[in-house]
């Protein structure tokens, strides 16, 4: 079987992009200073800290960051390519503030309800809100992303790749079809 490779996103569009997301962040809360981004491993961890930075460009106001591993809050871990979980870094009480999850790609759902567990075990937040670069449909649990990147209606058996400079050496985000 070939594969047909489609940019969908550039490294300018995602850039763009992510301005735009900083600014919906920052004219949907009312203070800044309670916004957490918790970014879920892999991609959703670079990606939190370039909307920090860019909602600091915007307004000079530091947000908050951490890391997020859901491997063991998984319920497909059976189902799921295995791999080392990272270590969670949320340095602060998440209690009472506004989370705003962070990922690359939603599909299923799975791994946004398995954070919402996660999250429980750092405290209890005012508000836990979504947002994710790409969401490609296909959901098997009822989430929706409050911020969407760009919204991919994808066929099943293809997939989304997102590659990101802190990790991959490049931005873009491409579908991966096979023919």
């Amino acid at each position: 079987m070939a594969r047909q490779i489609i940019e969908i996103l550039s490294a300018d569009e995602i850039r763009r992009t992510l301005i735009r997301l900083a600014s919906q962040i920052v004219e949907e809360a009312p203070d800044l200073s309670q916004v957490v981004l918790l970014g879920i491993y892999t991609r959703g961890v670079p990606l939190a800290y370039l909307l920090a930075n860019q909602i600091e460009m915007i307004e000079q106001v530091k947000v908050a960051v951490g890391a997020l591993d859901i491997t063991f809050f998984r319920d497909d871990l059976d189902q799921i390519k295995t791999r080392t979980p990272q270590k969670t870094e949320i340095p602060f009480d998440l209690t009472g503030k506004t989370v705003i999850l962070v990922d690359d790609v939603i599909y299923k759902g799975r791994t946004i309800r398995a954070a919402l567990n996660a999250v429980t075990e750092y405290g209890r937040p005012e508000i836990i809100k979504l947002l994710v670069l790409v969401d490609r449909g296909h959901r098997q649990v009822p989430i929706h992303p409050d911020f969407i990147g760009k919204a991919l209606p994808t066929a099943k058996e293809e997939k989304v790749k997102v590659y990101l400079d802190a990790i991959d050496g490049k931005d873009a985000v491409e579908l991966i079809k096979l023919t």
